[in-house]
């Protein structure tokens, strides 16, 4: 999706927020994942969100606290799913959304989505979760990384700590996606790396009072992403339904499937076929 649409910018606890407004209709916003913005998921090409326009949803998407565009402080606190979802919840305030709207979140995203949502969940109508991220009885090793990672930022500077992420092989499923540095300024790395650490998904007792419709949309051989997690965030969720990818081809109909979702609540995307297993 190459469209940019019509950008808006608002202030929002210290931060300027950076957001794409595009097409018309219902509303629908986008969280995206971390160390990345709306321009690099764009340059990846892995996500096509244009369904969603076709279907008559207005899509925003935004660039989260300190990526992209937008602008960030050193404050580890403020890189926690639970702050990113303040923000979202202030996207929806600035915009003027009077009536729930749908809400994608991917890895990072899907953090700031559930956490949103369960503040607020008056204010969402449909959720579709991606790639939920490491979560729960798996969370803490993840949590040691980015506490290590900060600290190699600090003491070598940040080049050290990206040759050690380039030289991680990607997922099989999505190995021919380019990779690109992360987007917040070096400056914050630590910040957000720390913030990361401190936070995990919502507990599941507390995911289970979230009475809403939700996809959560997984691929397999993925640590960062594992399919436990995925899995338990479906069971949990009251209304919820799984699909995980074993292949390029079929990330590539994750679009279309969240936009049929959100339009007709389940039914398969004309010309994807059936859940690939685990659904």
């Amino acid at each position: 999706m190459n469209a940019t649409g019509r950008e808006g910018r608002f202030r929002y606890r210290g931060a300027e927020l950076v957001y794409d407004d595009l097409g018309a209709g219902p509303l629908a916003v986008y969280a995206h994942g971390g160390f990345v913005s709306q321009a690099v998921e764009d340059r990846m090409g892995l996500f096509d969100w244009a369904p969603l326009l076709r279907a008559g949803r207005r899509l925003v998407r935004y660039d989260a606290r300190g990526h992209g565009r937008s602008t960030g402080e050193a404050v580890d606190t403020d890189y926690t799913y639970a702050s990113l979802g303040e923000d979202l919840l202030a996207l929806l305030d600035h915009l003027g959304a009077d009536g729930p709207a749908d809400a994608m979140g991917s890895s990072m995203g899907c953090g700031s989505v559930l956490h949103a949502a369960l503040r607020a969940p008056r204010r969402f109508s449909a959720l579709v979760l991606l790639i939920p991220p490491t979560a729960w009885t798996t969370r803490e090793a993840h949590a040691r990384a980015n506490r290590a990672a900060a600290e190699t930022i600090e003491r070598q500077g940040a080049g050290a700590w990206l040759a050690g992420r380039q030289a991680q092989p990607p997922p099989r499923v999505v190995a021919d996606v380019p990779r690109f540095p992360p987007t917040p300024q070096r400056r914050i790395l630590p910040a957000v790396l720390r913030g990361l650490a401190l936070c995990d998904l919502p507990a599941p007792a507390s995911l289970a009072t979230l009475r809403l419709p939700a996809l959560v949309l997984a691929w397999e051989g993925d640590p960062g992403h594992p399919l436990s997690t995925a899995r338990t965030l479906a069971r949990s969720l009251p209304d919820a339904q799984l699909h995980v990818s074993r292949t390029r081809a079929d990330v590539g109909t994750w679009g279309e499937r969240a936009a049929s979702f959100l339009t007709g609540r389940g039914r398969p995307p004309a010309g994807a076929g059936r859940c690939c297993g685990h659904c």
